[in-house]
């Protein structure tokens, strides 16, 4: 549809997340270093940030970052109980037949977790949407993996990605010894102005377009709207482009953006 009206070969502004659209401004550019890093020093990582700050792209990048000496085993829906979610690290690690009782899945955790590292693998343990862990026990398990380690290193690194009531929620007391395991936490904030329009030309650049398609008028009111998250930004920038194809517009005005505001407001 607007692709070809203006000069673009993919959707600009889609849901997936692609890290070909990672936007590394200052904060996000941050975030993957000390990901990377934590995942390198085989650490226990933080990551937090609102609905739509972008952590499942930085989990993608991270990713495509990683080389052949790792294997990431990512979790994207944690809502299980201990037992479910061994069992699933255990297939995920390469366990053909997890077995049925704990003692017997944990040795065959550990064997797996060794065999990987006489191969120089490092598995990485990513776990997405962690607030929605419903036991206190499942952490307790993610947390007794950091004991699978050698003399002078850890068998595995662990990313720990979420919402922010996911910190508030450790925060309590009973937490304590998982956050003491946590080498290094960090939380994303929302895009500044000048972020957000650098963000847009941005990914307008990597779907084969140009920058200057929105104008400043006009990104003022998509930051106003969005408040800087990069999930609303992407909605309101899709609305905005389809509107002004359908004006035959080549530049997008803050008369179009506020003409696909009813919309925006109706989907918040």
């Amino acid at each position: 549809m607007y692709k070809e009206f203006y000069g673009l070969t993919e959707r600009p502004f889609s849901k997936t997340p692609d890290p070909r659209f990672l936007y590394q401004g200052k904060m996000h550019r941050e975030a993957l270093a000390r990901l990377l890093y934590a995942v390198e020093e085989r650490d226990l990582i933080l990551l937090t940030g609102e609905i739509g700050c972008g952590k499942t792209t930085l989990s993608r990048a991270l990713m495509d970052e990683l080389g052949d000496g790792y294997k990431v085993l990512l979790f994207i829906n944690p809502r299980l109980t201990p037992m479910e979610f061994l069992r699933a690290l255990a297939l995920r690690l390469g366990v053909g037949e997890p077995a049925r009782f704990k003692t017997d899945l944990l040795e065959q955790i550990g064997t797996e977790l060794y065999r990987l590292f006489q191969q120089n693998i490092c598995p990485v343990l990513v776990v997405d949407e962690a607030q929605l862990v419903p036991h206190k026990d499942t952490f307790d398990e993610i947390r007794l993996l950091t004991n699978f380690q050698l003399d002078d290193r850890n068998l595995m690194s662990l990313v720990l990605m979420g919402q922010p009531e996911l910190r508030k929620r450790l925060a309590h007391r009973s937490y304590e010894p998982l956050r003491q395991r946590i080498g290094m936490q960090f939380n994303l904030q929302p895009l500044s102005f000048d972020d957000t329009a650098a963000y847009i030309d941005f990914r307008l650049q990597v779907a084969g377009g140009e920058a200057g398609v929105f104008l400043p008028a006009a990104i003022e009111l998509i930051h106003a709207y969005a408040g800087g998250v990069p999930r609303k930004i992407n909605h309101a920038a899709s609305l905005a482009l389809l509107e002004g194809f359908g004006r035959e517009m080549r530049q997008i005005g803050p008369d179009i953006v506020r003409s696909i505001m009813a919309e925006l407001n109706l989907s918040s």
